[in-house]
């Protein structure tokens, strides 16, 4: 099964990844696109850019291509898209819908990891709180309307529910690694 996990920073996707992969069978976490392209030689401005978010869409885009079966992906191109809205950008201008629908039809389901009263409570506070924030906001109306028309036929899992039940509430999701059309909130 491939798993893809999305959030704004600081909402506990990386801890979320580790997790899956511990419980399901045979799967292998993909790092998130900002450390792949740091290790291929990538610098990165502080705050990102446009063109930073532009290039770890990119990336994203390469790895849904190009990862195996059993995978549980730490970010996703929505979250790219989220970011350049965050920024001001337009989903429509920033990603050639076919790519993307394709890209996307490969995952089982994706899952949302949203900005919660909890995650502000409990996980560390983030670098660029305003932009987690906005990011987030972006994030969830991008899932909701679907501009481009690319995930509406993936089923999304959006954990809204304690931090402790999240890993659950998505394996419960996915019974023997099918994925079920699911919001939790």
């Amino acid at each position: 099964m491939r798993v893809g996990v999305s959030g704004a920073h600081g909402t506990g996707k990386t801890t979320l990844v580790q997790e899956l992969c511990a419980r399901l069978a045979g799967h292998v976490p993909v790092d998130e696109p900002y450390y792949v392209l740091e290790e291929e030689g990538y610098e990165f401005g502080f705050p990102p850019s446009r063109d930073d978010y532009r290039a770890q869409l990119r990336c994203s885009l390469r790895l849904l291509r190009s990862a195996a079966p059993r995978v549980v992906f730490d970010r996703t191109p929505l979250d790219f898209l989220a970011y350049l809205a965050a920024l001001g950008a337009s989903a429509e201008d920033e990603a050639d819908p076919s790519v993307l629908r394709s890209a996307l039809a490969s995952l089982d389901v994706l899952v949302v990891t949203p900005v919660t009263p909890e995650t502000e409570r409990v996980l560390p506070r983030p670098d660029l709180p305003q932009l987690q924030e906005t990011m987030n906001g972006a994030l969830l109306d991008l899932l909701s309307s679907d501009p481009l028309e690319a995930w509406g036929d993936v089923p999304v899992i959006e954990l809204g529910g304690p931090l402790d039940r999240r890993l659950e509430a998505v394996l419960a999701a996915v019974p023997d690694g099918r994925p079920v059309q699911r919001k939790d909130r």
